[in-house]
C-alpha cells in the first residue's frame, strides 16, 4: 500500500472541492473546502523531496494548463496528470513531463462508453503509460462509473469482468468513490473490499479518508494492495483529520 499524494487544480489554484458539487451548469452550488495560498510547483516539489512518485495532478475544469505544467515541471516523471487528457493532446503532457495520463470524460461521457476512443488512446501511447479513472457512485448494492463531472451513471459496473476489460488497455486504475469523495466522513469500504479481492494492477482509491483508522481500513481490506490519496483531512490541504509528515514517515517505515 502506498500513499499517492494529489494536486487538484480549479481555475489555476491548488484546491480541495467536493467533487459531486462540480457542475458546470451550477456554479452556486460548488463546495470549496480549501484554496491553497501554495502554488501547484510548491507541492510537486515537496512530494518530489518525500518520494511520493505517482501522485496525480487533476486539471478540474478550464483554465489550468499552466498550473499544471508548473507542477509537472517541479518533478518530471514523477506525476501522473489527468482531466480533459485526449488522444489528441496526451502527448503533449506526457512530453511536458507527466509519467502517465489520466483519461476519463475521453472515454466516459453522456453516460456511455467509447470503447473505440480507449483503444486508440492505449495503442497510441502505450498501456504503461495509460491510467483509466473509473470513478463511481453506489446505486443499490452495486458501484457503477459515473460521467460528466460525476453527474451521469452509466451501464458500467465495478465488477471483476469489467476490471479486467479495461485493465488490458491501461496499467492503473484511478478509482473515486463519488459519494464521500471531499467530504472526510469515512470511506467506502465495501468499493475497497471489492477492488482489493480483484487487485490484477495497481488502483488507487480516493474518496472519504479522514483518520488513521480508515487508512488500516483500506490496508486490511485491500489486502495491502490497494494505494490511496487524501485530500480534504490532510493538513496541508486545511484540514485536521491527518498530518502530512506523520503519514509520510509511517509509510516510509511501515512497521511504526
Amino acid at each position: 500500500m502506498k500513499f499517492r499524494p494529489c494536486i487538484d487544480l480549479h481555475e489555476g489554484s491548488v484546491k480541495q472541492i467536493v467533487g459531486g458539487s462540480l457542475n458546470s451548469d451550477r456554479a452556486e452550488t460548488l463546495v470549496i473546502n480549501f484554496t491553497s495560498r501554495q502554488s501547484p510547483g510548491w507541492y510537486a516539489e515537496k512530494y518530489r523531496r518525500d518520494g511520493l512518485k505517482g501522485g496525480h495532478v487533476i486539471c478540474l475544469g478550464p483554465g489550468n494548463d499552466e498550473a499544471a505544467a508548473e507542477a509537472l515541471a517541479s518533478w518530471p516523471q514523477g506525476l501522473h496528470i489527468g482531466g480533459g487528457i485526449t488522444a489528441q493532446n496526451a502527448r503533449l503532457w506526457l512530453d511536458r513531463g507527466a509519467e502517465k495520463v489520466i483519461v476519463t470524460s475521453y472515454i466516459f461521457k453522456d453516460g456511455q462508453i467509447h470503447e473505440e476512443r480507449l483503444r486508440e488512446l492505449s495503442a497510441l501511447i502505450g498501456r504503461d503509460r495509460l491510467v483509466l479513472d473509473l470513478s463511481c457512485r453506489k446505486r443499490g448494492d452495486q458501484y457503477w462509473v459515473v460521467t460528466d463531472r460525476w453527474q451521469k451513471f452509466t451501464s458500467v459496473e465495478i465488477s471483476t469482468a469489467r476490471l479486467d476489460f479495461f485493465s488490458t488497455f491501461c496499467s492503473e486504475f484511478l478509482i473515486h468513490a463519488v459519494d464521500v469523495e471531499g467530504k472526510s466522513l469515512g470511506i467506502e469500504a465495501n468499493l475497497v473490499r471489492q477492488l482489493g479481492e480483484w487487485g490484477k494492477i495497481p488502483i488507487t482509491y480516493a474518496g472519504g479518508v479522514h483518520n488513521w483508522d480508515d487508512i488500516h481500513t483500506i490496508n486490511r481490506l485491500g489486502k495491502g494492495a490497494i494505494d490511496f490519496t487524501v485530500g480534504s483531512a490532510l493538513d496541508i490541504f486545511g484540514g485536521d483529520g491527518l498530518k502530512y509528515d506523520d503519514l509520510v514517515q509511517a509509510l516510509k517505515n511501515p512497521a511504526t
